[in-house]
């Protein structure tokens, strides 16, 4: 089969695409024949080797995708021919992927693979750090930063329909008019306004309730001066290169709350807590109440123009591989 790896860690440069042994699921696993996989920013921070616990080359990247399954193993209550889309540990880049049966969900009947390939990570992310980590409640304000990305897409559309105030911030018109159309109430260009000053223009100083941080370093420390006296920040990433530190200080004297949110280590430790929501979204994906936004398709012999694609931050919505 056909898969892509990376040989060492470096710029898209060191990513190849071979020949390799299809893998054979093993007890609890099953293997899907990949239609679509989805490529988040967590991809190229392993690439990179930036990525704390992450795989050593050469290995073949690619966190969740949908497809159809091809074999099953020993006590996994599905059929071959089921369309799904789910959570591999590595290796979704390829024609065909192992999966823990745990972690992959019926495709619903009117979304296509791509759009299944960017439901694992963003949804529940998005979910996850708005509500069962974040408290959000309907008569609260949060800001989202990236509110165009696939996260950001995702959580914008969430928040706004539980009935949320949505602050959220992109770098251009276009994906600030995405973000608004999917529900962002306060869309924010942060290169041309300081969003500090703009939240908190917009709040009478007060600030927002909740903040999602995935970018990481000033942009965690800046976040904090959104803050309400009360409010809490759910940090989830580090898109910038550079973890974030926030000022204990501040966090002390506003009685601020940051709480950390890694969706692996969530899946490992705690499955209920992550996948309660799975028949919730899965339902209201299916009947249109929320969408998942597929800004971009590549091909897999494409996937360093589509990683170098995400790190110009060309991208909005979510990018997929298509083998």
């Amino acid at each position: 089969m056909k898969a892509v790896e990376v040989t060492e860690f470096g710029d898209s440069s060191v990513i190849e695409v071979n020949d390799t042994e299809k893998p054979e699921p093993d007890a609890g696993e099953l293997r899907v024949e990949v239609k679509a996989a989805g490529i988040n920013f967590a991809d190229i921070m392993q690439r990179r080797g930036h990525y704390q616990g992450g795989p050593e080359p050469n290995y073949t990247p690619g966190m969740e995708v949908a497809g159809v399954v091809d074999a099953v193993g020993d006590g996994v209550g599905r059929e071959v021919g089921d369309e799904v889309m789910g959570f591999v540990n590595h290796g979704g880049y390829a024609e065909y992927a192992i999966a823990n049966a745990s972690g992959v969900f019926d495709l619903p009947e009117n979304m296509s693979f791509s759009e299944g390939a960017g439901f694992p990570v963003q949804f529940l992310t998005a979910h996850n750090c708005l509500f069962e980590w974040g408290d959000l409640t309907e008569d609260e304000s949060v800001l989202i930063h990236a509110a165009a990305g696939g996260v950001g897409t995702a959580a914008v559309q969430l928040a706004s329909n539980a009935g949320a105030e949505v602050y959220g911030t992109a770098s251009t018109d276009e994906k600030l008019g995405l973000a608004e159309d999917l529900g962002c109430d306060h869309p924010i260009q942060y290169t041309e306004v300081d969003f500090v000053e703009a939240v908190n223009d917009h709040t009478d100083g007060d600030g927002v309730d909740l903040v999602l941080d995935g970018i990481g370093s000033d942009t965690t420390t800046e976040s904090m001066k959104c803050l309400k006296h009360f409010g809490r920040m759910v940090s989830f990433g580090a898109a910038s290169g550079e973890p974030g530190k926030p000022n204990t200080s501040d966090l002390l004297f506003n009685n601020h709350t940051v709480i950390g949110y890694h969706l692996g280590q969530a899946m490992y430790r705690d499955p209920g807590r992550v996948f309660q929501a799975v028949p919730k979204l899965t339902e209201a994906l299916g009947t249109g109440d929320l969408e998942v936004i597929v800004g971009h398709e590549f091909s897999l012999d494409e996937a360093a123009e589509a990683h170098e694609f995400i790190e110009d931050r060309k991208s909005s919505g979510k990018v997929v591989l298509k083998p």
